[in-house]
């Protein structure tokens, strides 16, 4: 537990005292007074002096908002969204990570790090949360302001929920092989460390052969927090002292998560580094583009049964050549008849939904340049869809969701029907309608299968019948002549 005396000796310095103004600039501020007492809200700090005089009157530790806003002082709890909207100036992403073992949660640290980087990320940011897990920034302004006609600024909570879901769903698998092999392959192992039962930890999944393989599941015990995102979610400050710990949350080298040791956060002890947490300065603009775009689009499989359920859906399905355009759904058709304005949208669409319904690379190339040149009363450049296809990989990805506001309905594409209604993606159309016509011509096969079977047996009854009638024939003949 935290004394007022240590709270006092970390406060009272200077380069501590900065380092947290600089951080609260634009963000709604509350404080901790000991374990889960939180001061007034909305608060803010405006002078270094500020800090020391809240812990004099026994605050433990600063907390600040993920939003930016224009003044926050003006927040309350009655604002409605549109109002949230307005004032809201932008927001960080924010990831916190959390275990109960901090070895585990450094090797997530360090995996989403990496996935980031993979994603074109260059402003990261990282800082020990003070207790067993760490927190992931990336500045508002390494994003880009406009996501197709929405305001990225509003895209509040729901652009870093599905960032955050996007990245634990693509380094799930790397991060139950990387921790299982950090336990030498043992699940007991990782059981005893995390306190849970191994049929919570462990899951079946059948490989090639058909043999049931044990996989690592670590979403009972290490979060990579989606839902605590939320408007006006607060995260503890840096060079904020934690109340259960005692240790100090601090900015450390994204390439040197993984050496990360707590005595490093000892409030008596701590250096402040030269790195910041959400550094600001220097930002390269829209290097986040790519993250969000993607993860915006990304169908996140987020329960078992929801999961089960997308496997069946796509695997049971052998597509063995492209599905045509008479399966194609009503806001696909729109497209193919040729567009005014979305054209590169288009593209991205109609690529990845002929990918995921069997075309091959080359007659997904063939056929857009055709649409291009033939539908659209101003085409693109031939050079644009090829470099656009030049990295594609078929079937590597959904087109964008229904409800994706960036898309259809902003386009004036959907025009949905009676079956639309019912599905999330324009790929699940055309595979509900292949599946069903699969259905009708293997009921078609199966009932011209039973007739042929039903007139094969008639025939050989009636080859029966003619032939007892020949063979009582030639006894009667035999018989006669005898």
């Amino acid at each position: 537990m935290l004394t007022k005396g240590v709270c006092l000796r970390f406060y009272k310095r200077k380069d501590i005292q900065d380092a947290i103004l600089e951080h609260a600039r634009n963000k709604e501020v509350s404080v901790m007074y000991g374990l889960g007492k939180f001061g007034k809200r909305p608060d803010i700090l405006m002078y270094p002096r500020d800090v020391l005089e809240m812990v004099m009157k026994g605050a433990t530790s600063f907390h600040s908002s993920e939003e930016i806003w224009e003044n926050p002082l003006n927040l309350n709890s009655d604002l409605n969204r549109k109002d949230l909207d307005s004032l809201r100036q932008g927001w960080d992403l924010v990831l916190d990570i959390d275990c109960k073992f901090i070895d585990y949660s450094k090797i997530s640290a360090d995996l989403i790090i990496k996935f980031l980087r993979y994603c074109e990320v260059k402003d990261i940011s990282i800082k020990f949360s003070g207790n067993k897990g760490f927190h992931i920034g990336v500045p508002f302004e390494s994003f880009p302001n406009k996501l197709g006609n929405l305001n990225v600024k509003d895209l509040f909570p729901e652009a870093p929920r599905k960032i955050a879901a996007y990245i634990k769903e693509n380094i799930k698998l790397e991060l139950s092989r990387r921790i299982l092999e950090f336990e030498n392959g043992s699940f007991t192992q990782v059981k005893d460390k995390v306190e849970l039962p191994q049929e919570d930890i462990i899951r079946y999944v059948l490989n090639e052969f058909g043999d049931r393989i044990a996989r690592l599941d670590v979403d009972k015990f290490l979060e990579i927090d989606t839902v605590l995102i939320a408007p006006r979610h607060l995260y503890r400050m840096p060079y904020s002292l934690h109340e259960k710990s005692g240790l100090a949350s601090f900015p450390i080298d994204p390439d040197t998560v993984l050496n990360f040791k707590k005595p490093m956060a000892d409030p008596d002890k701590l250096i402040v580094p030269k790195i910041k947490f959400i550094d600001r300065e220097n930002v390269t603009p829209e290097s986040s583009r790519r993250l969000l775009v993607q993860a915006w689009d990304y169908e996140v499989k987020v329960t078992e049964d929801y999961k089960a359920e997308k496997e069946t859906q796509y695997e049971e399905i052998e597509i063995t050549c492209p599905i045509t355009e008479d399966f194609f759904p009503p806001c696909i058709k729109r497209i193919l008849q040729g567009l005014d304005d979305g054209k590169k949208r288009a593209i991205f669409i109609l690529s990845n939904f002929l990918g995921k319904i069997g075309w091959s690379k080359k007659e997904i190339e063939d056929y857009l340049l055709k649409w291009n040149r033939e539908k659209n009363k101003d085409p693109l450049r031939d050079n644009y869809i090829k470099s656009q296809m030049r990295f594609f990989k078929p079937g590597e990805k959904l087109p964008p969701n229904c409800d994706n506001e960036a898309y259809y309905k902003s386009m004036g594409i959907c025009n949905p029907d009676a079956l639309c209604g019912r599905l999330k993606n324009p790929v699940n159309y055309t595979l509900l309608r292949w599946r069903s016509h699969l259905k009708v011509r293997e009921e078609q096969e199966k009932e011209d299968a039973k007739a042929l079977k039903k007139e094969e047996r008639e025939k050989a009854k009636e080859e029966k019948i003619n032939k007892k009638i020949e063979e009582d024939k030639e006894a009667k003949s035999i018989l006669s002549n005898s």
